[in-house]
């Protein structure tokens, strides 16, 4: 098959059974993606990686997500905000060690309150430095007007995952309401678009019963929407969450990792000059996770600022990192690595994605 593999990496345009192959490689041919991934990596974005400091703002969620360990339903969980100054303080850490950007991710809410107070924090963002500061959202579904009034305050970029690409799919991890709806999900992409937001995306891999062909399939969306930025890991279990009962049925733990850098390396062939996040996730399976993640094509790492009191709280799924290790030294070691990658840290720089000054383009 290896000489399959060679073929499909030579041509300019990958069909639906090209990529299943590509996820289907085994080991040794997987060595000549990652390869290609890296290649196309440096000749289009450059060997550049790009610190974004993330702030996990609150775990108050709206949303019942069945496989979220912050989902509205667990009453497991102490709810938390982090507060207008701790969020400051936090961003000023990441300023004053010359990271560009920040992102602020929380549990999903459309309220008022919630949408003037994210308002005026992206104004109190930018306030503390001459210099733009980058800012990407992780929020949810919004309104236009709430999109408009975040951009207009200082946001650049935002993320939403849909997770999978199959609406089938998406109804066995989402309950199937007003509140969790596969069109207003995709919908909230194509808003942002139009709102002038570098917009992104992102699946989890390995989910119960998700196939190659779906993981594929999630591929070509990511192409057909024409996403500036893919933020995607593999999926971990959480024991308070409903998917909970299918952990008899998932691939091991190993191949889940195996996959998502399969997946990174993949969409970097595909759709040469987006952002590619190296997800927090695959640390918690690897302790080197995240660099092979760089290796395999990501360009995007966040380390956690999160203030440490807050960070068990906002627990996903099991096994998350902790944040003791985002010290100074840790990201000293992580520089390192990202170097024996064959990539430098962007210090200083917004490192917005090269696909969307395309996109804009007439």
């Amino acid at each position: 098959m290896q000489n399959k593999i060679t073929s499909i990496l030579k041509k300019e345009n990958l069909n639906r059974e090209d990529l299943i192959l590509l996820l289907s490689a085994n080991p040794s041919e997987t060595e000549l993606i990652y390869k290609k991934a890296a290649e196309i990596k440096s000749n289009h974005v450059g060997n550049y990686t790009y610190f974004r400091g993330l702030i996990e703002l609150s775990n108050v969620c709206t949303k019942n997500c069945y496989y979220c360990g912050i989902r509205k339903g667990n009453t497991k969980v102490q709810r938390y905000t982090v507060t207008d100054d701790e969020v400051l303080q936090v961003v000023r850490y990441a300023l004053d060690r010359n990271w560009g950007s920040i992102v602020i991710q929380s549990g999903e809410r459309q309220d008022a309150k919630f949408i003037d107070r994210i308002e005026g924090l992206l104004k109190k963002i930018q306030a503390l430095s001459s210099i733009k500061v980058g800012v990407t959202l992780s929020l949810g579904e919004q309104k236009i007007e709430t999109y408009d009034r975040w951009l207009e305050a200082g946001a650049t970029r935002y993320l939403v995952r849909v997770e999978t690409s199959n609406e089938d799919l998406f109804y066995k991890i989402h309950p199937k309401d007003k509140l969790h709806d596969f069109e207003l999900r995709k919908q909230a992409l194509k808003d942002l678009q139009k709102a002038g937001y570098m917009t992104g995306t992102g699946v989890m891999i390995g989910l119960p019963y998700q196939t190659m062909g779906d993981l594929a399939d999630d591929l070509l969306f990511m192409k057909e929407y024409d996403i500036d930025m893919c933020g995607m890991g593999p999926y971990i279990e959480h024991e308070d969450t409903p998917l909970y009962r299918y952990n008899d049925v998932l691939l091991p733990v190993k191949e889940r990792f195996d996959l998502t850098l399969k997946m990174i390396a993949v969409l970097r062939i595909l759709m040469k000059d987006v952002n590619i996040t190296s997800a927090t996730a695959l640390q918690a399976i690897n302790p080197d996770g995240r660099e092979e993640g760089i290796r395999c094509g990501a360009n995007v790492i966040m380390p956690n600022i999160t203030p440490v009191k807050y960070h068990d709280a906002y627990n996903l799924y099991k096994g998350k990192p902790q944040i003791v290790a985002e010290t100074d030294e840790y990201i000293r070691k992580l520089e390192e690595q990202i170097n024996e990658a064959g990539d430098e840290v962007g210090y200083g720089e917004l490192g917005d994605p090269l696909h969307f000054k395309y996109r804009t383009e007439p």
